[in-house]
């Protein structure tokens, strides 16, 4: 385990300098200037003063060789120092803090309602004996995951707050300004929770220790419950740093669409700015979150089969359950 820790710490510290390093890259690349930007010109739409560029430019480290600007923006990260803000000369790591916890609740809102909904819509897809119903709920993720985030909030803006006025459009505060947020963020999660679901249940529905279980007196529901419900997770378990990846690149569209303050509102500000400190600090806060989340994920496998190790991923279901391991159980 402790050789296992330990090539995952370097595979972190690999991710983190790779998205550092790409998106250093990447801002210094782009044709327009971020301390014109800040200096005032491109929205006067006149050249802005020499003197401010130039004193700009020395305040940030803009005027030394890319190659140096790299090495000293790497060296103060390496610190926990991720420079200041070229637009408001706000600390960087603080404009982040700030925004977070905002972030942080609608992204857990979002999970709840990502899980429910697609482990209720699973179950009931597997569950009916019905073809006709099955089909219908097996093709509504299809459609979730279809649909641009952009356009199911407009959506839910539309009927529930114009019409209905049941939930406050624009900037609210709370659970109650946080629920369409976060319901948009949930459709598309959810509905990829709900089709990897849906194949692990059906893929484990028809291995032979169901049929000992039902042999031995299980109702169906007992036994999807108790022996096919954990090792049908796996997969749906295994996607969990992605999911989590995807909710921190729609808030960027979410924020923006329901004008909610977080970490999605300061990125695409930060984005129109090129104000390339913040930028980065919020690609390292991603990839900081993808790393760690896929360690945990990777951890907690062993709770939902003890025969996984952190050194084989499972791949397939039919793998985690055996005929006499549940004849044992039941």
């Amino acid at each position: 385990m402790g050789r296992y820790l330990a090539a995952r710490a370097a595979q972190a510290v690999w991710v983190l300098w790779a998205a550092f390093t790409v998106s250093f890259v990447v801002l210094y690349l782009l044709p327009a200037d971020p301390v014109s930007i800040a200096a005032g010109g491109a929205e006067s739409g006149s050249p802005a003063a020499p003197a401010a560029i130039a004193e700009l430019q020395a305040r940030y480290g803009l005027d030394q060789p890319l190659w140096q600007q790299y090495w000293t923006a790497l060296g103060r990260a390496l610190r926990g120092d991720l420079g200041h803000s070229i637009g408001t000369g706000q600390p960087v790591t603080e404009a982040i803090g700030e925004a977070l916890p905002a972030t942080l609740g609608l992204a857990a809102l979002t999970l709840l309602f990502a899980v429910l909904g697609g482990v209720g819509l699973a179950f009931a897809a597997t569950a009916t004996r019905r073809p006709w119903l099955r089909n219908t709920l097996t093709a509504l993720p299809s459609i979730g995951v279809a649909v641009p985030t952009f356009c199911t909030g407009l959506v839910l803006l539309q009927v529930f707050s114009f019409q209905l006025r049941l939930a406050p459009a624009f900037g609210g505060h709370g659970l109650g300004g946080a629920v369409l947020p976060a319901l948009t963020l949930a459709l598309p999660i959810g509905a990829v929770i709900a089709q990897v679901l849906t194949a692990g249940l059906e893929s484990t529905w028809r291995q032979p220790f169901v049929d000992v279980a039902l042999a031995k007196g299980g109702s169906r529901w007992w036994v999807r419950r108790r022996h096919v419900l954990r090792p049908a997770s796996v997969p749906a378990f295994t996607i969990a740093g992605v999911l989590v990846g995807n909710i921190l690149a729609g808030a960027v569209v979410v924020e923006s669409v329901f004008a909610r303050p977080g970490v999605g509102r300061l990125t695409q500000t930060a984005v129109l700015d090129q104000d390339i400190p913040v930028v980065q600090g919020i690609v390292l806060l991603s990839a900081a979150v993808f790393v760690t989340v896929n360690l945990l994920v990777d951890l907690l496998y062993p709770l939902l089969d003890p025969r996984i190790t952190g050194h084989r991923k499972p791949t397939d279901t039919t793998t985690l359950s055996t005929t006499e391991e549940v004849t044992a159980r039941v």
